[in-house]
């Protein structure tokens, strides 16, 4: 029996919503989950660009629908919570996965810039919540994951509006945990390290820059995509039902503060 055929990792009936499945993590997410056995609503704001990732989780066994999200749009968040339950008639699981990254130095930043990426980030992932828990809240059920970031915790030059929305979503989570655990829903928060992905994948380009990194990773390597399975998993199940208003971080050790080892005294 594998670990997600137990039943504190057994998803079967549950609808999961994950927001921008278009790439990246989010696919790795959805897979997850339905390999899992929840059904699932993916969104991009293009809503064309998840044809042939529904048909992949339909391929699973699953059911799948692909809605339209723009989640700095207050009407397209409605709109898609609305069409999601319309669609599976109740919803269980959400993770708010959608956002974006601007890499610049501090001083480069401009006004737009900031906005962009707190609007995604840090407003969209709440309305989205907002808009996802009054559908949970009549039945008393619920699991939000918030998609942070090992910036949740830890400051890195070049990445001051990200980060600042990523430890928003931290703070964020312990709010509504607060708010909503009386209505039967967790809210947490998941925060990868180090993972490539379209945002970053110029990085994993430079060598130099990639030794420098896996120094400081205790387990000496970047994050790959699987390694978030077990954890997004374990947030949207019944395994979790007495944790909520937490940050777990998958990062290899990197947020320990590990530094390149110091050579050894003559």
């Amino acid at each position: 029996m594998t670990l997600t055929n137990q039943p504190l990792f057994d998803l079967s009936g549950r609808v999961a919503i994950v927001t921008g499945t278009s790439r990246g993590l989010g696919q790795t997410f959805a897979r997850s989950l339905a390999r899992a056995g929840a059904d699932l609503v993916l969104t991009s704001r293009n809503r064309e660009s998840l044809s042939t990732f529904e048909a992949e989780i339909k391929a699973l066994g699953r059911r799948a629908i692909s809605l339209e999200l723009d989640v700095r749009d207050a009407k397209s968040i409605e709109h898609m919570a609305s069409a999601a339950e319309d669609g599976f008639g109740h919803l269980d699981i959400l993770v708010n996965n959608a956002g974006c990254n601007v890499r610049k130095p501090a001083l480069d930043v401009t006004w737009d810039d900031w906005n962009l990426i707190l609007d995604t980030n840090l407003r969209g992932s709440f309305f989205v919540a907002q808009a996802v828990a009054r559908r949970m809240i009549p039945r008393s059920y619920g699991r939000i994951i918030n998609i942070g970031s090992v910036t949740s915790v830890a400051g890195y030059a070049g990445l001051a509006p990200y980060g600042a929305s990523r430890g928003g979503i931290r703070q964020l989570t312990m709010s509504l945990a607060d708010d909503w655990g009386q209505h039967g829903i967790t809210v947490n928060c998941l925060a990868p390290g180090w993972f490539r992905t379209e945002q970053n994948k110029i990085l994993y380009e430079d060598k130099e820059w990639m030794e420098y990194l896996c120094d400081r990773i205790p387990l000496k390597r970047p994050g790959e995509s699987h390694d978030l399975d077990a954890a997004i998993v374990f947030l949207a199940a019944e395994s979790s039902r007495y944790i909520t208003g937490q940050t777990l971080l998958v990062d290899g050790g990197i947020s320990t503060g590990a530094t390149r080892a110091l050579p050894k005294a003559r």
